[in-house]
């Protein structure tokens, strides 16, 4: 069950419209790594999530604060395109202000959402149910739940920088501020759930006895740089205390060519048994 008030968890106005900040502002509703998608992600992690308590609870209250971030971001952008022209004239477009306004405003926010945000990326591509990780392992997913609150923080800082309006930047502010909480609240459960025993470094923690080992901890040099070995990676103990990192210099292929099978007649696909055929019809057709 989810409670909704009337008013916002922080403000959002600007100080004036501006229909073109509007489409910039959509990647943080429904880009790969907006509000939408932390919002659905949280969320099936938490009815996804197979522990009750404190996991479960800290999944569902970020997931409900996410839903109120997305209605924030929805309002900006409403008020972003207040007086945004529904229409186009000659003489509008003759003048190079409107023209510039209408040539860079998202279209769809005027055609489809009659003058309001739509669930969509800066370039009007649709939110995809695809971008969220909700995999049942908490390790895992909190994992990518700092990566999710990271990418939206950087493109939030990125849009700070997009725009002097001193409305925009107060929310964005706001925004940054949470993206920070988020990441660190992250962060500390992935250490609690280390230290309750749930998970280790490595996640799944299953499988250890029937994977190569001797494969673990090594890096294979495959490029022209040398610093490489310089890395925490490249010797020592490995974070989960159960290997040795090495670094292996011009290393050997492991397994045979890479060769596909013969394909089925019926494919047509070009191989070396049809190829007499090919030729064949060659020397027919000249």
């Amino acid at each position: 069950m989810f409670l909704h008030t009337s008013k916002l968890q922080f403000e959002a106005k600007p100080s004036k419209p501006d229909a073109l900040y509007a489409r910039k502002l959509q990647e943080l509703i429904g880009g790969a790594y907006g509000e939408m998608t932390v919002t659905m992600q949280y969320l099936f992690q938490g009815w996804n999530c197979r522990i009750e308590g404190k996991y479960k609870d800290l999944i569902m209250d970020v997931a409900t604060e996410e839903i109120g971030h997305v209605e924030m971001l929805a309002t900006m952008v409403a008020r972003l395109l207040e007086g945004a022209p529904s229409e186009v004239t000659a003489e509008a477009v003759a003048d190079p202000v409107v023209a510039a306004v209408v040539g860079g405003m998202d279209v769809q926010q005027a055609i489809v959402s009659g003058g309001g945000p739509t669930l969509s990326d800066s370039n009007g591509v649709p939110w995809n149910g695809r971008f969220i990780v909700a995999s049942g392992n908490l390790m895992a997913d909190f994992r990518a739940n700092v990566a999710a609150e990271a990418q939206g923080r950087l493109q939030t800082a990125r849009l700070y920088n997009m725009t002097d309006d001193p409305g925009v930047r107060d929310m964005l502010k706001f925004n940054l501020a949470r993206d920070t909480a988020h990441q660190n609240m992250w962060l500390a459960a992935i250490e609690e759930l280390q230290e309750d025993g749930l998970e280790g470094p490595v996640s799944p923690s299953a499988l250890f006895d029937e994977e190569h080992q001797e494969h673990a901890g090594t890096i294979w040099h495959n490029s022209d740089g040398t610093a490489g070995p310089e890395g925490r990676w490249a010797s020592g103990p490995t974070p989960d205390g159960a290997h040795e990192f090495s670094y292996l210099m011009d290393p050997a292929p492991l397994g045979g060519k890479a060769s596909a099978p013969a394909p089925d007649p019926l494919l047509y696909a070009t191989s070396p048994a049809n190829l007499g055929l090919i030729e064949k019809a060659i020397r027919k057709l000249t």
